[in-house]
């Protein structure tokens, strides 16, 4: 059950930033501190990638792992209304496929930088982001993703006699 009411609910989620997010912005700066330029949003690609190298012919998404359904522990899925939120979900997944086989199609390269990467438990340090990136850039691979770092167990949140 949502703890929150269904105007409130829908005036959260028509504010959540499509551009400019927080995680694309820690990406960015830490791109351009390594000395690489970038264009923003360019809406002649398929998908209007967040990031656009073109030297490298190559594209960077920021991806939410909640929308675009990452699979970790921030990809959770609400309680009501399942039946809509897993079809938002599938159709967020099938545009994103969809996007991606364009622009390989175009003969540019693609890269998914998710959130869980860029901010929360798992994040990576900006500049070891950075440096994910610059060595997919300096390689032959046509698609990639960097993700955030796994969160290991510790033993003393495990039960007696395990671990």
């Amino acid at each position: 059950m949502d703890k929150v009411d269904p105007t409130t609910r829908s005036r959260i989620m028509a504010s959540v930033g499509q551009k400019n997010t927080g995680p694309e912005m820690r990406l960015r700066s830490a791109l351009h501190k390594r000395g690489l330029r970038y264009r923003l949003h360019y809406r002649r690609l398929p998908g209007s990638p967040d990031i656009v190298l073109p030297k490298y012919r190559a594209v960077i998404f920021v991806h939410g792992c909640y929308w675009h359904r990452h699979g970790c522990y921030r990809s959770t899925t609400p309680k009501s209304r399942q039946e809509f939120w897993n079809e938002k979900f599938r159709a967020n997944m099938k545009r994103d496929e969809r996007n991606t086989k364009q622009l390989l199609d175009l003969g540019w390269r693609v890269l998914i930088v998710w959130e869980c990467a860029l901010i929360g438990k798992t994040a990576l340090e900006p500049e070891e982001s950075a440096g994910r990136v610059i060595l997919w850039l300096g390689g032959t691979d046509p698609r990639g993703d960097v993700a955030g770092k796994a969160v290991e167990k510790s033993s003393s949140n495990l039960p007696h006699g395990e671990g």
